[in-house]
């Protein structure tokens, strides 16, 4: 399978399809993130500065990222395709990247991009609660997808509550952020003949239709 890059604003979902796309074919989800916890827990010089980056809310130096970017894509799982979540987020970590794939011998693959309207997006950020206990979470403004009581997880009982960020105005500022940042990223792969886009407006079952349409092709 070729590899694939999903690219959305936040809440847009591209966590979820990267999920049912590992579930169903098996191919390694890669997400920057994840990779950058596992090594703050590490009892190196590299772990002591990303554990300490991450805990002052600071960003990790791109340098560092690509170097542990192209030690986890050079891993056995990931020759036979793999998925990238949260990378490139700028034009430069895009430039970057294509010089890892080089170094690899891998090909960018195909590149998703998830179109959703910025109100839905509103609306799925400042109404997601979450369970303090069982982590499920659900949306006060998605009849749904919304708790029989709004305070109470439906699924163990536990007590919801709202992420500190997911509020109006810190979504305002992420999607404004998404959109100066995005932007070239998004001209980027178009230029390279291998951006697609799926309409994010609909369910999580539709939009996996499309995704699995342009991966099959």
């Amino acid at each position: 399978m070729e590899n694939i890059m999903f690219i959305a604003p936040p809440a847009a979902g591209k966590g979820t399809q990267a999920e049912l796309l590992t579930e169903k074919y098996h191919i390694p989800h890669i997400s920057t993130g994840d990779i950058l916890r596992d090594i703050a827990k590490e009892d190196s010089e590299v772990g002591q500065y990303v554990f300490e980056t991450l805990a002052s809310g600071n960003l990790v130096k791109d340098e560092i990222t690509y170097k542990l970017i192209q030690e986890r894509l050079n891993k056995s799982d990931c020759k036979n395709g793999y998925i990238i979540d949260g990378f490139p987020r700028t034009l430069e970590q895009a430039i970057e990247y294509d010089k890892i794939l080089k170094n690899l011998n891998y090909k960018v693959g195909k590149v998703i991009l998830i179109d959703i309207d910025e109100k839905i997006l509103e609306k799925r950020i400042t109404g997601r609660r979450v369970c303090e206990n069982c982590n499920s979470i659900f949306n006060i403004n998605d009849p749904e997808n919304s708790p029989e009581i709004e305070s109470v997880c439906d699924n163990c009982g536990g007590k919801l509550y709202q992420r500190k960020d997911d509020n109006l105005e810190a979504f305002q500022r992420r999607y404004s952020t998404y959109l100066e940042k995005t932007k070239p990223i998004i001209d980027h792969y178009k230029n390279q003949n291998v951006l697609y886009t799926v309409d994010g407006n609909n369910s999580v079952e539709k939009v996996f239709e499309q995704v699995e349409k342009i991966i099959n092709k």
